[in-house]
This record gives C-alpha cells, structure tokens and sequence, in this order.
C-alpha cells in the first residue's frame, strides 16, 4: 500500500522527456522529480488514465445489465452473476487510478500550481479528485481517505462512505473557488495542449464541478431525508453545471487506429485494441428497452407467444422477429414504427445491428426504423431470446476485423466504440435526469417533466454529435445512419408520444429513471448500477432494505416486484437469479447467501496484501468476509448504516 500511495508515474512515461538531464544519485530515481515537472505536464497524463473507466465496464455494465459476458469462467462472467472473487484485481482499475494514478500526481501539480498562484491549474486538480472519490467510493464503499496522502504509514484506516461523500462535496467546491478566482496567468499552448477535455475553459471545468456535485448528491435519493437535506442543493447544483451537450464533459482520444506510435492511443473500446470482440455483448435488457419490446410474462415465468400472422410489415417490427405479447405500457419507445414519433433513434446508435451490412440504407429513415437487434439473453451466452446470435458491438456476428485485416468490415468502430471516439465522463442528459428526480421526489411534477424533456433532448444531441457514419454501399464499418438521418427521426420522436407527448400528468418515476438508464449505457455504466443500487434493483420486500427472507430465500432465489406496481421502477428488469422469469433464474454463489451484489471489492494487490488488518474492522459485513461484495453501502440505506 504504501508504494502505491507514494510512486508515482514517471516523466519519461507520461510525458517523453529526456530522463538523463535530471538524475540525481542522490534522489530516488523510480520517481519523477516534481522540482522538473511543470504543473500543467501532471495533467495531461492524469486525465489520459481515464482509459481506465473502460477496463472497469467489463465488471459494471454486466451488474447493470447493459452487457452480457460470452463465457463460462473469468472474473467479469462471475461479476456478471454478480460474485465477486477474493483474489482478483478485475473490476478494481478505479481503485488504482485514485490512489496511484491520480493520488501525488495531483498532488503535485495543484501544489506546484498553489506555489506559482495558477489558480486555473488548482481549481481543476480539486475538481478531477472530487470526480474520481466519487467513482472510487460508489464502486467499493469504504476507503481510506483521511490517510491516503501520508507516505509514512504501512498500512491505512477505512473511512466510511457518509465522510466520504462529504469531503468529495468538499473537494468540489475547492475547485469552484479556485476556477473562480481572477487567474492572471498567461498559459499559452501549455494549458490547452494538456487539458484534453475543455483546453483549459475555466468556466466548463467549473460546469463540472458542479455535475460531480449533482452526480454525488442524485445517489442519496432514496434516503428518507433527500428531500430535506439534499434536494435543494442538488437543484441548486444542476442550475449551475450543464445546460446543453456542448457542455458535457469528455477525455479526448488522439487515436489513429493502427498507424499510430502506440495502440493506447486509440480508445480502449474501439477496433484496433480489440477488447469487445464477441465476449462481451449487448444485453437482452438493453434490447427490450430501447426497442419498446419489454414483454409480458405468465403466471410460470415465460414469454407469451401471439400469433401475428397477417399482421403488416408497416404495423410492426414485431410481425418479422418479436412474436410475443408486450407489455402494455413500453417507457422509451414502442414498436408502432409506422406511426411518427414511436421509433427512438438513439437505438442505432447504442446498439448494434447486423441489418443492411452494405450500409445501402443509412440515409433513410423508413429503412432505418426496421433494423432488427438482438441482445444475449439472461448475462451470460450469447443466444437471444429470439434463439439469434448477438452481434459484436461493431455490427457482426464474426470477429472484428479492423486495419489489419482485408476487408477492414469493421474499420475503426462506430459511436463511443471507435477508435478516436472520447472517454465520456458526464453529460448534460446525466444532470437533467438527476433534477427531474430530485424535483420528482420534491413532489413538483411540471418541473420534473421540463427536466425530463430537457433530458431527452440532450442524449440525443449526445447520441447525434458522436455518430461515426459508415460509407454508403461499403462495408468498412461505422454507424448505419447519418446525422441528417438521426436528426430527422430524433426531431420526431422528441415531439411524440413518449417525450412531448407523454404530457406531464403521464410522467413517472420510471420514466425518468429509465430514460436515464438509456442516457448512461455504456458510458456510464457505474452510475446506472448506482441507480439501480439504491432502489435495490426492484426487489420485493418490506422495512428498509431487502435481506434473507425479504427478498430472497433459502433457496437463493429473487423476488422482484411485479411490472404493473407503481413503485416498480425499472420495468422488465429482472437479476439474473429472478424467481420463475425466462432466461434468468440461476441462483447465485451460495457464498452471496442469496444477495445481489452491492459493491466491488477493493483491489485486491493493495487492501488485502497489504491493508487486510484493516478491512477486517469494517462493519456491518467485514471487508475480508466472504459475501463482502454483498454488503449494502451507505448511499442506498434509507436510514443510515443498520445496527448489526
């Protein structure tokens, strides 16, 4: 632990300096020399190590169900039956990010920034360690905070979750005084050459201060003192952070596929890293939802089949692929594609498809709105529940071929899964739906539904201004639709039925929280689980939180509530150990005594190799239990932390 808490990146790796000029014999040479370094060069590798959010969603877009894992053994497919293996670091990449990539070398550079009174350069250092406790704390629960700048202990208290999300608040704020301050510095290329998301724009970074603020804020919802506590500054905050997806806040990629000088320099999701590949594909809940095909289950847990024959290709999508009975009430979309306003198409560019592989039809919308998508059922395999096999990301069933290969088929990726693509940190739709929740739980339903609305229409300009499309008549990879194209259908589908025309005594809870679900996948997978965390994944029970016998049973099974409850949020969500529900029903480790997973442990070549005395304390479950990824955080108790 301590090493981790005190090396630091060196110079020559970040940056590419000539490490001869500055050794010293005398000065430990497996750190680089902060007397050398300029603040400004601290940056520009702190925000890059936010690649690491990528490697992360192999373990929390399963646990959201946005991902399926093809595979029968690894870390992510046991994460993707929600268990989390003791000796393992997958699923922990935050955790080193905190503390070793960002930990001194931030800083550094705030203090060496504090010493040349570059205020810009502080406000953003406090900013980015607000940002990334908030990550760390939400995915692990308990961390050592007050302690983890102090090079000379060997091994480090846990600070509990509540003072830890007070000090990210805390951090936050910081930043905002120094981003505010009158910062007379001229710094030239040194600032907007390092600062790969907002080039130095004191006013954005101040933005997204304020989003980390509401992001931390929106997770404590569902705790009986939101309202009183928390929800005015959350609406407070909101006023203050995003107002249009120019806004949002993302790492730029330099990439350049495979004739760049380092593959890492293309996004960690796109072709040339080739880390998707088929393993990992999209979910039969993502399908469902973003297709308006959430179905309808009988009395045993299966799908019930109708017989569509003579129904019209132009009434519905349904009469070629999706057979069954759905659900009456679909909350993003439904499958009346004939009709204006029902198709939303942020499908295509989320999810992918294996319809018109020549890309003949990008730029038409009557063909786009009868794509067909298929998710892997249930969290592992890859069969959909239409018994089709899921496509990879990039819109094949095959393995990827990218630069490398001839064709390329699937060149450099497509949206957020290409090769110069951004790392997305948090977005204006993100903000908007946190306050159509806070004003939701404040009982102000028309402001809830104008921040719901505003919410739609910023993932869509999210959606649009990241679309990659591919060449019409070449199949070379790319979104299969046009700007223009998405333009039109999303101008429709915002002005019908399930967003302008919902009409606000039609708004729920679900509708918010479910839009925002579609906003974060996959980007922001970990803010979805927290979501879905907090409202206990829709589980039936009474009192406070689900347990042993209110919830789940002996026999480790889930009960859920039903979809047609007005406090069921999620609709068609079900764990992979649901009780009696098609294509679940595979209890989980008998370690998990019948619990979903609540937390990822920490990472295990730094807490429990070195720190494991400590994480043995920690209550109500001790960090060295066996069913420690069980143990509820703060942020989703109602009432603060239990008594046993």
């Amino acid at each position: 632990m301590k090493k981790i808490l005190s090396i630091l990146l060196t110079a020559c790796l970040l940056f590419g300096t000539a490490c001869e000029d500055y050794l010293d014999v005398n000065k430990n040479i497996d750190a680089p020399d902060s007397e050398v370094v300029d603040d400004y060069l601290y940056l520009s590798g702190v925000l890059q190590t936010y690649q690491d959010i990528a490697y992360d969603l192999h373990a929390v877009a399963p646990l959201a169900q946005m991902w399926s894992v093809n595979a029968t053994s690894g870390s992510y497919y046991e994460y993707a039956r929600h268990y989390n293996p003791l000796r393992v670091d997958a699923g922990a990449v935050i955790w080193r990010t905190v503390y070793f990539n960002h930990g001194m070398n931030l800083q550094n550079m705030m203090d060496k920034a504090l010493e040349q009174e570059h205020w810009t350069i502080v406000g953003i250092g406090y900013v980015l360690r607000a940002h990334g406790w908030d990550m760390l704390t939400k995915l692990y629960g308990e961390a050592p905070l007050k302690q983890f700048l102090d090079q000379e202990l060997t091994s480090f208290d846990y600070d509990y979750q509540d003072v830890i999300y007070e000090q990210v608040r805390e951090w936050a704020l910081e930043g905002i005084k120094y981003l505010e301050m009158d910062d007379k510095t001229s710094y030239g290329s040194k600032l907007t050459a390092n600062d790969w998301v907002y080039g130095g724009d004191a006013a954005k970074w101040k933005k997204f201060a304020y989003a980390v603020l509401v992001r931390n804020l929106a997770s404590l919802s569902n705790k009986t003192d939101f309202v009183s506590k928390y929800a005015d500054d959350l609406i407070r905050y909101a006023g203050l952070s995003f107002q249009s997806s120019d806004d949002d806040a993302m790492v730029k990629v330099a990439g350049g596929s495979q004739n760049t000088t380092f593959t890492a320099y293309n996004n960690y999701l796109g072709t040339a890293r080739n880390n998707l590949s088929t393993t990992y594909l999209q979910n039969d809940y993502a399908v469902q939802l973003m297709t308006g095909t959430v179905p309808v289950w009988d009395g045993t847990g299966y799908r019930i089949k109708v017989n569509l024959e003579g129904v019209s290709h132009a009434d519905s999508i349904r009469a070629e692929y999706y057979p069954y009975e759905l659900a009456a009430k679909q909350i993003i979309c439904d499958t009346a594609v004939s009709q204006t306003g029902h198709f939303d198409p942020r499908v295509v560019a989320k999810l992918a498809t294996t319809t018109d592989p020549n890309y003949s039809n990008i730029n038409r919308p009557d063909s786009v709105k009868y794509y067909k998508f298929y998710g892997a059922q249930g969290i592992t395999g890859r069969t959909s529940p239409q018994g089709v096999a899921t496509p990879h990301f990039f819109g094949r069933e095959a393995a990827v071929r990218n630069g490398t290969t001839t064709p390329p088929n699937d060149g450099k990726g497509r949206w957020i899964y290409h090769d110069e693509a951004p790392y997305v940190l948090s977005t204006c739709a993100e903000i908007k739906f946190c306050l159509a929740e806070a004003y939701w739980k404040k009982g102000d339903r028309g402001n809830a539904y104008i921040a719901f609305k505003d919410g739609v229409k910023a993932d869509l300009d999210f959606t649009r201004k990241q679309l990659r499309p591919g060449t019409v008549g070449a199949a070379t990879g790319g979104d299969k639709i046009t700007a223009a194209t998405f333009q039109t259908l999303a101008d429709q589908y915002y002005a019908g039925p399930y967003v302008e025309g919902l009409g606000e005594g039609n708004l729920t809870l679900s509708h918010i929280m479910m839009q925002k679900w579609a906003a974060l996948y996959t980007w922001g997978a970990m803010e979805a689980w927290v979501d879905l965390r907090k409202y206990h994944y829709d589980i039936d029970y009474t009192g406070d939180y689900p347990a042993m016998n209110n919830g789940w049973t002996s026999d480790r099974f889930i009960d859920h509530k039903a979809d047609d409850r007005t406090d069921r949020i999620y609709k068609g969500f079900y764990l992979p150990a649901a009780r009696d529900i098609e294509f679940r029903k595979s209890v989980f480790n008998v370690l998990n005594e019948g619990s979903p997973m609540y937390r990822i442990r920490p990472r295990y070549n730094s807490e429990y190799v070195w720190n494991e005395s400590k994480l043995a304390v920690l209550k109500p479950i001790p960090g060295t239990a066996d069913n420690y990824h069980c143990s509820i955080p703060w942020f989703a108790y109602p009432n603060g932390f239990p008594s046993n």
